[in-house]
């Protein structure tokens, strides 16, 4: 079994970082770049940086940053947030990512996820979906969960795979930020649909929900942001805890 993957995401707001719960209510977290170097010292596996604002103020993402990051971090991280075009990608990438995450911009225009694969490669792509469970169906969110589609999680994620994308980050808007486990079910399911690794993000709040999305859920790597950012869960006492349960992750 491959190795799961801890990643800390840091939601970027104005240059700071920010959480807050079902995507509201957001409040200052810290350097970014700062709490990055912390957790690549801490033994995390990979880092996302994310401009959450990006794609609904019509920003680009800020080269700037993933140039900050390359400089002081020695472990893979990914960057979105406002990407919507191959020169978009290559601004970010050619700074020093490894990685470009695209979310809004995929659905807009799903070729975007094929000329992005085919130009970098798949492993450079990470294809982020936000979703809401209503009346048992989950529908994909866009423009940072601030706009309703009536797109089906698993239809999309299906297609997502099948135009090349390396990746699907799958956040559950119902527990984003609620610290009370991940949408595992959901997860579960959405493993079994699809052939690309899974990220599972949202509502990571105590040792117990790491092992859950992991056996459970089926997951091959957890995000999580403000367990992290406010010294809830260490980052190397999590791995020998998860290593303890027979989880193989690298310490």
């Amino acid at each position: 079994m491959l190795s799961k993957r801890i990643i800390p995401c840091l939601d970027v707001d104005q240059g700071r970082t920010v959480k807050g719960i079902r995507f509201l209510n957001l409040k200052d977290a810290g350097d970014p770049v700062e709490l990055g170097a912390r957790y690549s010292l801490d033994g995390a596996d990979e880092l996302v940086f994310l401009d959450i604002t990006a794609t609904h103020e019509k920003r680009k993402t800020v080269t700037e940053l993933a140039r900050n990051v390359a400089r002081t971090i020695n472990i893979p991280f990914t960057i979105g947030g406002g990407i919507s075009s191959l020169e978009d990608a290559a601004s970010v990438l050619n700074a020093g990512a490894d990685k470009v995450t695209i979310n809004s911009a995929a659905v807009r225009n799903p070729s975007l996820i094929e000329e992005l694969a085919n130009k970098f490669g798949s492993q450079c792509v990470v294809v982020a979906i936000d979703a809401m469970e209503t009346d048992q169906f989950w529908y994909v969110y866009l423009d940072g969960g601030r706009t309703p589609t009536h797109l089906d999680l698993y239809d999309w994620a299906v297609e997502v795979a099948e135009r090349g994308a390396g990746e699907i980050m799958f956040t559950s808007m119902n527990h984003d930020g609620t610290k009370d486990g991940f949408a595992v079910e959901t997860l579960a399911h959405l493993s079994e649909r699809v052939t690309i690794p899974v990220i599972a993000s949202g509502g990571a709040g105590t040792l117990y929900h790491f092992e859950d999305v992991f056996l459970n859920g089926k997951a091959d790597a957890a995000l999580a942001a403000s367990v992290f950012h406010y010294g809830d869960i260490n980052i190397k006492e999590l791995k020998i805890w998860l290593k303890r349960k027979k989880i193989p992750v690298r310490l």
